[in-house]
């Protein structure tokens, strides 16, 4: 049961932390802690090099002050001083001493520093990489968001009620258009206007004969064609009496 009951946790839990993460924002939160780490491990590389420079520091004093007992030995000896030149004898190898740990130490420090400027040079080389891969990795998402939400977009559009919307609207725009060349079709069709017609034709028609008067007043008309021949009436043939027709006129 518990087992079942922490299951349950996990599933609802982590389905709800998971749609809260953006992988944009994480990557670069990655990227960000990775430069963060970069000042904290320059600042170790220095520490490293400076204890270099210390420790040679103290290794170049050392070995003068071994060469100063040195001939301060052979002076108190040559001057017959054999008490003092033993005290010199005893500073100078403790100085020695010091100066073999201080140069194992430097030893030590040298090979440390040039680790420690080598890991930081291959860390600031990870960095870029990642952040590199990080950028390619934050593009791919915008994209697959981009992509996310036309699809979305295109799947309310198909079966949402803005497709609907359309088609009613593009009903009614025809109708408005069936309406108004209607309309045109019998403001433009009536009596009114066919008689308004054949009055522009008539005004059209005595403007036309004006102008030809005009013109021929002025002798620019046409020349008036030649007047017609009279016409001959024929007299129709005369017939031919038959016997019955002549003895009529006879009486």
């Amino acid at each position: 049961m518990w087992n079942r009951i922490k299951r349950l946790f996990r599933s609802v839990f982590g389905g709800l932390i998971e749609s809260a993460e953006d992988p944009e924002l994480i990557l670069k939160q990655v990227i960000r802690d990775m430069n963060d780490k970069v000042p904290q491990m320059r600042e170790n590389v220095v520490q490293v090099m400076a204890t270099e420079k210390k420790l040679q520091k103290e290794v170049e004093i050392l070995t003068r002050e071994i060469t100063e007992a040195d001939y301060k030995v052979k002076a108190a000896i040559k001057q017959g001083r054999d008490d003092v030149a033993k005290l010199y004898i005893t500073q100078m190898q403790e100085k020695q001493t010091a100066l073999d740990r201080s140069t194992s130490q430097l030893e030590s420090a040298k090979v440390a520093a040039v680790q420690a400027k080598k890991f930081l040079d291959n860390y600031i080389i990870q960095v870029k990489k990642r952040a590199a891969e990080a950028q390619q990795l934050v593009n791919e998402a915008r994209a697959a968001k981009m992509q996310e939400q036309l699809s979305q977009a295109m799947a309310s559009f198909q079966v949402g009620d803005d497709s609907s919307t359309f088609e009613e609207m593009r009903e009614r725009i025809q109708r408005r258009s069936a309406a108004a060349e209607a309309r045109m079709d019998l403001a433009t069709g009536g009596i009114e206007n066919q008689i308004q017609d054949i009055e522009r034709e008539s005004l059209n028609l005595q403007v036309e004969d004006t102008l030809s008067a005009y013109k021929r007043q002025m002798g620019l008309g046409e020349p008036a064609a030649p007047p017609a021949a009279p016409r001959v009436e024929r007299e129709p043939a005369e017939k031919s009496l038959g016997p019955a027709d002549r003895a009529k006129a006879l009486e």
